[in-house]
């Protein structure tokens, strides 16, 4: 069983910076895929970043050039930084690990843009 313990969130103001991290811990493997999604009132969860045990990165096009996701694989942990926040990225951020066909979920962090 994993666990996901995700921390960082809060309210910024446009533009300002706020940094992710999502611990996991029990039977965790080197070949897995750690990840952030988000979830907007009235929306569908959606990826926002990804990153493979080997390094491989994927981002949302929306969030590109102003997010970074990032991992430290001897502490179990990934970081998603995120620099230039809009409001419209306000939403409950989710850290996500999949280790082959297990798939798991933080308890998700609020991030508030506003002014």
């Amino acid at each position: 069983q994993v666990q996901l313990v995700e921390s960082g969130g809060g309210l910024v103001q446009p533009g300002g910076s706020l940094r992710l991290s999502c611990a996991a811990s029990g039977n965790i493997f080197s070949i897995n895929t750690m990840g952030w999604y988000r979830q907007a009132p009235g929306k569908q969860r959606e990826l926002v970043a990804t990153i493979t045990g080997g390094g491989r990165v994927n981002y949302l096009d929306s969030v590109k050039g102003r997010f970074t996701i990032s991992r430290e694989n001897t502490k179990n942990t990934a970081y998603l930084q995120m620099n230039s926040l809009k409001p419209e990225d306000t939403a409950v951020y989710y850290c996500n690990l999949v280790i082959g066909s297990l798939d798991s979920w933080g308890q998700g962090t609020q991030v508030t843009v506003s002014s």
